[in-house]
């Protein structure tokens, strides 16, 4: 019988429901969602497809334990009392990576650390036999989360975190991550058939994960994990499967129309580049073009985008213009949907229309909206 186990994968605060339905594409069952993660359980094999599959998870994270504890003493013992020794080998690098605590006594995240790589210390001692670890081995990182005095404690499956799919060598300024590039995505009706354009598309992000998304191009399928060197606890056939089953998946012959423009030549170079290096620059178009020259004879396309909103203080005072010029065209796109995310808080203002829904999203400790401005369904699909 195949062994259950517990996964816990993070995501933009925001994005939950674009995660959840992820995860319950790749067939597994959702246990709970909470803001910014989602747990879900599966066998080991879910190791491997969710670390390849996950277009807007930021890591996966193998569940161990949860605990109570209001002092570093209780903290200390049942930390000790996990079984460690099924996980982590007498050779692996372990360490606790993170810690967070949020209303919790014990709110020091190096003293949360400290207290646990010494207790998971004294626990592997007792079982292997050793006063001292070489840790020259597959890397075991822990990552614990505080709430209420209840800590949540996981191993860090994914090492890098998930965004980093290996094709961004080069960003432009303020750069949109992956993830949430694709959460921005999966937010919308959006499919493969239909015009998608990001006027202000920097180094390449949105249409670059488009095109991943129309090609079935799974993001993970060029990096490497934690986790696919512990031997000890997943075999190596079943990435190997995994790995398998995402280049069955892939078509690089879908027809897409993706367009992806911006004021900087130089940085439309990069997000070329980007493309060409995540094997899709052949479904996008990119293009030196300003906002004010966005026009197009297509009936409706998307514009998903995520323009500049004054990260650097000498750029705000251009921001009503530019979100003027970006009204100007979205007026001319006729029958349009378009899907801006932007913390720039006149952005309704300045486009000069009220959005039809706006979503919070979290961009790190930055808040943001979507602004969602919403088109007509196209004649075929009223029906």
């Amino acid at each position: 019988m195949t062994q259950k186990i517990e996964l816990i994968a993070p995501c933009h605060f925001g994005m939950e429901a674009v995660l959840k339905r992820e995860i319950l594409d790749l067939g597994y069952e959702i246990s709970e969602v909470e803001d910014g993660r989602v747990t879900f359980c599966g066998g080991w094999e879910a190791v491997c497809r969710a670390n390849i599959f996950l277009r807007t998870a930021e890591r996966v994270l193998l569940k161990v334990a949860k605990i109570h504890a209001e002092t570093f003493e209780e903290l200390f013992e049942k930390t000790r009392a996990i079984p460690w020794e099924a996980y982590i080998p007498a050779d692996g690098k372990f360490w606790v990576s993170k810690a967070t605590s949020i209303q919790s006594r014990l709110f020091s995240p190096s003293d949360i650390q400290s207290i646990m790589k010494k207790a998971m210390v004294e626990r592997l001692k007792t079982v292997y036999h050793k006063e001292w670890f070489a840790e020259s081995g597959a890397a075991y990182a822990l990552r614990v989360f505080f709430r209420k005095d209840e800590a949540v404690i996981a191993l860090d499956t994914s090492g890098n975190s998930l965004h980093k799919r290996g094709y961004r060598l080069l960003t432009g300024k303020a750069p949109i991550t992956e993830t949430l590039a694709a959460a921005l995505i999966g937010i919308t009706p959006w499919n493969g058939g239909r015009i998608l354009v990001d006027p202000f598309c920097g180094s390449g992000t949105i249409p670059i994960e488009a095109a991943m998304i129309a090609a079935h191009i799974a993001p993970g399928i060029n990096r490497a994990f934690f986790a696919d060197q512990w031997d000890n606890l997943i075999p190596l056939a079943l990435w190997k499967n995994a790995l398998d089953e995402a280049s069955d998946r892939i078509d690089l012959r879908v027809e897409t129309d993706i367009q992806g423009y911006d004021i900087d030549g130089g940085i439309v170079k990069i997000a070329r580049e980007n493309a060409r290096r995540a094997r899709v620059d052949h479904l996008i178009h990119f293009q030196q073009r300003d906002i004010a020259d966005l026009n197009h004879p297509k009936k409706y396309g998307f514009v998903i985008t995520n323009p500049p909103y004054g990260e650097r203080i000498a750029e705000r005072g251009e921001l009503p213009g530019l979100y003027r010029e970006m009204g100007a065209a979205f007026s001319r796109l006729d029958c349009w949907s378009e899907y801006v995310i932007t913390a720039y808080a006149d952005a309704e203002k300045y486009i000069g229309k009220k959005a039809d829904k706006n979503r919070k999203i979290y961009n790190g400790m930055m808040k943001t909206y979507v602004y969602q401005f919403l088109g007509p369904k196209p004649p075929h699909a009223k029906k």
